[in-house]
C-alpha cells in the first residue's frame, strides 16, 4: 500500500491490492506530507472493516440456520405438545424456510416477515395467521436460547382477518347424519361429540375408565400417550342421551376399564383422519354446508347451550377453552338472549 500522483488528478492516490486485484483511493489531499498522513488512517480503517467481517463470520456460524433450530425446537416441543401441533410447527417452518431461504436465525428482520407474511396471507388467511402465531411462539424460545436480542416477530403486525363465525349444525341435521353413517362406532362418536363437545383426539383415546356412569361424568385425561391440548385433565357432565347410548355400548362390548371407548377392533385405536374424513363424506352426501366438517360437532355443542341462553363463561369451561376470548366466537348467537333481556325493561 503506498501513495502516489496520478497526472489526472490533482489529489494522490492510495494504490493497494484485495485478492491480488490493484484499487485505487483518493486521498482529496494535494500535498504528501497530508496524503502519507492520511495513508495511517486509511490503513486503520481498512484493519477494523476485515476485523468486523471476520467477527460477523465468527458469529454467524455461532448462531443456527432456520433448519438447525426448527430440529431443535421440534426435539424440546415434541415432549409437551401434541402430534397436530407438532405438524403444524413443522409446516410453519417449512413455509418460512421456502420464502427466506435456508439463512441463520441473526439474518431474519422485519423485511422477511413481512414478505412472508403478504404472500401467505395473499393465498390463505388463516393459515397465514396460524404460520405468524406458531413461528412468533417459536422464535420467543429462541430469545430465551439467547440465540436472538429481539424476535422480529413482535415488531410485524399481522393483518386483519375477516371475521367469521364457525359452522355448526342443527339436531334434526345430525338426525340425518345418523341415518346415513353405517357404523355403530361412528354415529356413536357423533352423537358424543355433539352433546359433549369432545375434541376427536380425546373420543379416540377415550377409555372406559374416563367414565362415571353413577357421577353422570366424564373425566378427560392425560395418559402417557395422550395429553389435552392445554395439558390439563377436565371434567365434562354427561346429558342423559349420552348416559343412555354409553351404557348400551357398554353392554354390548363389555370391556375392560382400560379399553377404547370407540373402536372397530378391541384394543386397536381408531384414526383421527379416516374418521374426518368420513364424517365430511357423509356431510357433502347430505349437501351441508361446506364449512361443516368433523369439528363443526364441537361448535354444534356450543352454539346450542348459547342458543339456550348458557352463559359463556360455563360453555368456556366445557370446552376446556383457556381464554374466554376463545369462547366470544359463540357471542353472537346470545343476541335474542340480550333483546329479550332488554324487553323486561
Amino acid at each position: 500500500m503506498f501513495v502516489v500522483k496520478v497526472p489526472k488528478s490533482r489529489f494522490y492516490q492510495i494504490v493497494y491490492f484485495v485478492d491480488g486485484k490493484r484499487k485505487t483511493h483518493s486521498t482529496k489531499k494535494t500535498t504528501a506530507k497530508e496524503a502519507w498522513k492520511y495513508l495511517d488512517e486509511f490503513q486503520n480503517s481498512l484493519l477494523n472493516q476485515r476485523s468486523k467481517e471476520i467477527s460477523d463470520q465468527d458469529e454467524k456460524k455461532n448462531f443456527p440456520t432456520i433448519a438447525q433450530f426448527k430440529n431443535e425446537y421440534l426435539d424440546y416441543v415434541r415432549l409437551t405438545k401434541s402430534k397436530n401441533y407438532i405438524n403444524s410447527i413443522d409446516l410453519s417452518f417449512k413455509m418460512f424456510e421456502s420464502c427466506c431461504g435456508e439463512i441463520s436465525l441473526r439474518d431474519i428482520d422485519t423485511r422477511i416477515i413481512d414478505k412472508f407474511i403478504t404472500t401467505t396471507f395473499a393465498r390463505t388467511q388463516r393459515g397465514a395467521h396460524q404460520y405468524y402465531r406458531t413461528l412468533k411462539a417459536a422464535f420467543n424460545k429462541a430469545l430465551e436460547w439467547n440465540y436472538l436480542e429481539t424476535n422480529a416477530f413482535n415488531k410485524v403486525k399481522f393483518p386483519k382477518l375477516n371475521k367469521t363465525f364457525p359452522a355448526f349444525i342443527t339436531e334434526d341435521e345430525l338426525q340425518l347424519i345418523l341415518l346415513n353413517t353405517p357404523y355403530q362406532h361412528l354415529r356413536d362418536i357423533f352423537t358424543t361429540a355433539f352433546y359433549t363437545g369432545l375434541r376427536l383426539g380425546e373420543l379416540i383415546n377415550m377409555e372406559w375408565n374416563w367414565i362415571d356412569f353413577l357421577q353422570n361424568q366424564i373425566t378427560i385425561k392425560c395418559t402417557k400417550v395422550f395429553s389435552t391440548k392445554s395439558k390439563k385433565e377436565r371434567i365434562v357432565p354427561m346429558s342423559s342421551k349420552v348416559k343412555e347410548f354409553l351404557s348400551q355400548r357398554y353392554k354390548l362390548v363389555n370391556p375392560l376399564s382400560n379399553d377404547f371407548v370407540f373402536c372397530r377392533i378391541k384394543g386397536i385405536k381408531l384414526h383421527d383422519e379416516t374418521i374426518s374424513k368420513q364424517f365430511k363424506t357423509i356431510a357433502r352426501k347430505l349437501k351441508l354446508n361446506e364449512k361443516v366438517h368433523f369439528h363443526s360437532l364441537r361448535h354444534s355443542f356450543a352454539s346450542l347451550l348459547a342458543q339456550k341462553g348458557v352463559s359463556l363463561y360455563i360453555i368456556k369451561e366445557l370446552l376446556g377453552h383457556e381464554d374466554l376470548a376463545t369462547t366470544q366466537i359463540y357471542s353472537h348467537l346470545q343476541q335474542q338472549n340480550l333483546k329479550d333481556a332488554v324487553n323486561l325493561l
